[in-house]
């Protein structure tokens, strides 16, 4: 999820290739693939400006990059897609965007490549550039520390540095023998340490003594399609139980917006009360007394500002069936991951009824005591990521640029 900022659509732009030296204005090449990735690599090419201002940063990207003088080749829309089965249908659209993307940073010789996540996608691309002697770097490592761990060989082989978000991860790619920076996670500084609630809701338009939920099924079309019918039954059944509740709920851009409201029409729940907004997810998380959200990266951005939170999850069934067994650890959710326990409800697939999400946010709403104690356990855990990412991240870039 994108920080507290109204969600736009992008222009693509394409140019051709212009060869540069590294030492004159260089050729930065940068893919994310995700709102999560053009967030991160916003906030890594705000650093680079300052030392090198006459840059040319270019490849895929999304609206946050894009305000930073970034020139992205293809919409990043184009590139979202999650699931082992969900990608079958455009493995061929996007292997030939990594192929045309391939042949022009070849041919142009970019001082540095970097990964902004998307490592399907990315760690193939990384590994065909370092082949043709191109630096490589790949920012957010993947999380082989809970699941598929061979891609360390991967990345051995795709990767000359990797930036890491998290402390722990560091000494996992160090063991390795890839060179590693831990940067800190960039959410911890957009994110306030003492959230403003009350300035949230002013913000939003709602009454300060409300009480409010916000509902965030995901932000990419196929979460939409798994998350949303049972995430708004279960706001259903909670204002059953309060009809005073007030429900946000913050959608990425207009296309994820159109599908929302068509899911909820054609599951006859229209009448539910719901406040759509426009981008906006932080005012929103920072509004709510409760947050129900998908799995990723926005249940670390809820936690950053200290809100009790039930996590969900649910894809296509053949997925699910494959990537249940391939997990190390019994969570799923990054603050639970972070924290080593379970701090917040996981619910997934079956278990992720409406009446279970209803139930679970329930205690997450009346529980006094437990939402006081993860006020305390998140504050402890923003500190630990809590780093001048943006700074650490560029310094990390210039020394692959130098030694190159």
């Amino acid at each position: 999820m994108r920080p507290n900022t109204c969600a736009h659509s992008a222009r693509s732009s394409i140019r051709p290739a212009v060869a540069s030296s590294a030492d004159s204005a260089p050729s930065i090449a940068v893919v994310a693939g995700e709102p999560s990735g053009d967030m991160l690599a916003s906030r890594l090419l705000s650093g680079l400006r300052t030392h090198l201002p006459h840059a040319r940063f270019h490849g895929i990207g999304g609206p946050q990059m894009i305000a930073q003088g970034f020139e992205s080749h293809w919409p990043i829309e184009t590139m979202t897609v999650r699931g082992l089965f969900e990608v079958i249908p455009r493995y061929r659209e996007l292997k030939r965007i990594q192929n045309t993307l391939r042949d022009r940073l070849i041919a142009e010789r970019p001082a540095v490549f970097i990964g902004a996540d998307y490592p399907g996608f990315n760690l193939g691309l990384e590994a065909q550039l370092r082949d043709a002697g191109i630096p490589t770097m790949h920012y957010i490592g993947p999380q082989i520390w809970a699941w598929r761990g061979g891609r360390i060989k991967k990345i051995v082989r795709s990767v000359s540095h990797m930036l890491v978000v998290f402390p722990f991860e560091a000494p996992i790619y160090e063991k390795a023998g890839v060179p590693v920076t831990y940067v800190g996670h960039p959410l911890a500084e957009v994110i306030p340490l003492a959230p403003d609630t009350a300035a949230a809701r002013r913000t939003l338009g709602v009454p300060e003594d409300a009480n409010v939920v916000t509902m965030m099924p995901g932000s990419r079309m196929g979460e939409l399609k798994y998350n949303t019918v049972a995430f708004v039954e279960a706001v259903k059944l909670l204002q059953a139980r309060d009809r005073s509740l007030r429900v946000l709920v913050p959608m990425a851009g207009d296309r994820q917006k159109a599908y929302f409201r068509e899911l909820v029409a054609g599951a006859g729940l229209q009448d539910v009360p719901l406040q759509l907004l426009d981008g906006q997810s932080h005012a929103a998380i920072c509004a709510a007394d409760a947050v129900l959200v998908a799995s990723g990266t926005a249940s670390l951005e809820v936690a950053l500002f200290k809100k009790p939170m039930v996590i969900a999850y649910k894809m296509m069934r053949a997925s699910w069936e494959i990537m249940r067994h391939m997990g190390y650890q019994p969570w799923i959710g990054l603050p639970n991951i972070l924290a080593r326990e379970f701090l917040v409800p996981e619910l997934l697939q079956h278990h992720a009824s409406p009446q279970a999400l209803a139930d679970a946010m329930w205690q997450q709403l009346t529980d006094v005591p437990h939402r006081l104690q993860l006020v305390q356990r998140f504050t402890d855990m923003h500190h630990s990521l809590l780093r001048n990412s943006a700074e650490e991240s560029a310094a990390a870039v210039m020394k692959v640029i130098a030694n190159r």
